[in-house]
């Protein structure tokens, strides 16, 4: 059993912790000492895997068994997040992907993503934001993906699901500023997890040069909060590149908001 540090971090609530990212969270948070709330459907995957991190760790795991396309099982994990002071981490990560291009796709399904990626992230989010900002502590990180950033290589219904992830996170972080409350948006490439076997494909067909082991993945994401990154994209090198695509967005604020169609529309002053 590794000790734990002197002074403990607190409890993480991680959603969608089943497996995947949201398991390796719970790993990788359990050996920095954090007690745990384990939230997906599959109870008994989330009580086997906080036994082995309870043992392993010596901290203490729950399971809370939720079903976030379910609205009462958001509140339930809602009120959690609201009544549980000893919560200082909240890893937002609990999502679904596409089983197909949306011109294929089936249009209940993406419902259901809509209903997991957007309104149970949004809730939850914003609902441990109000939290921890009453509290004057505590974090967030939010699983969005780097299609954000490219929509046009994927599922515009996922890739729409995951820029509202990002955007909400930026809008969250500078109203949350002088709080003590942080933010942390992680955009994963592909990572080897069961997402791809859910939606019925396979890792195993994509290029391997593009597809980053969640162990790995998670490793970066928490090195990125650790050194107080907003948005981390775990495979980007050089970080002046994302620099200067949010100082391109700046650049436009002046423009998008005046009493006056612009002159290239010939419509007369």
């Amino acid at each position: 059993m590794t000790s734990n540090p002197t002074t403990a971090p607190g409890t993480a609530l991680v959603t969608g912790a089943s497996s995947g990212i949201g398991a390796t969270y719970a790993d990788r948070l359990a050996r920095r000492g954090y007690n745990l709330v384990l939230v997906a459907r599959d109870a008994g995957r989330l009580d086997a895997l906080g036994s082995r991190l309870a043992d392993q760790y010596g901290v203490k795991s729950e399971s809370l068994r939720a079903d976030l396309s379910d609205r009462a099982d958001i509140r339930k994990v809602e009120d959690r997040l609201r009544g549980d002071a000893g919560i200082t981490l909240f890893v937002n990560n609990a999502g679904v992907g596409p089983k197909g291009p949306l011109l294929q796709g089936d249009l209940d399904d993406f419902d259901r993503m809509v209903e997991l990626n957007v309104l149970a992230a949004n809730r939850l989010a914003i609902a441990a934001a109000q939290a921890f900002a009453g509290r004057r502590a505590g974090a967030i990180i939010n699983t969005a993906s780097v299609v954000a950033l490219a929509p046009h290589f994927f599922n515009g219904t996922y890739s729409a699901s995951k820029a509202f992830v990002l955007i909400l996170t930026e809008s969250l972080a500078a109203e949350l500023q002088g709080t003590g409350v942080r933010l942390q948006a992680v955009l994963p490439g592909l990572t080897r997890t069961e997402l791809f076997d859910r939606v019925g494909g396979s890792i195993d067909d994509l290029d391997p040069n593009m597809v980053m082991e969640v162990g790995d993945l998670v490793d970066a994401a928490l090195a990125g909060f650790d050194q107080g990154e907003l948005i981390t994209i775990p495979s980007l090198a050089d970080s002046s590149l994302y620099d200067s695509y949010h100082a391109a967005r700046s650049v436009l604020m002046p423009h998008l908001s005046l009493s006056r169609p612009a002159g290239r529309y010939g419509l007369a002053g």
